[in-house]
């Protein structure tokens, strides 16, 4: 799928740019709610997604009371 076909906006998601977007739809997270499920490290790994769009998504977030899933301990702590 090319991004040219990926709507700028999707679900309550913020504009975040269409790459980033288009990685987030092929998770199937649609929702801030969904991403909220992610780390950020997890959401950084992604094809498309930045800094930038990260910060974003976390401004949203924390406007709605929520935040990124904690990344949890480091494997061996």
């Amino acid at each position: 799928m090319s991004t040219r076909d990926v709507p700028e906006r999707v679900g309550d998601l913020p504009k975040i740019g269409r790459p980033a977007t288009s990685a987030l739809l092929q998770l199937g997270a649609t929702t801030l709610a969904e991403v909220a499920g992610f780390s950020r490290a997890e959401l950084l790994a992604l094809h498309g997604v930045g800094p930038k769009a990260v910060r974003i998504l976390e401004e949203a977030l924390a406007a709605a009371g929520a935040g990124l899933r904690d990344p949890g301990p480091a494997p061996g702590a």
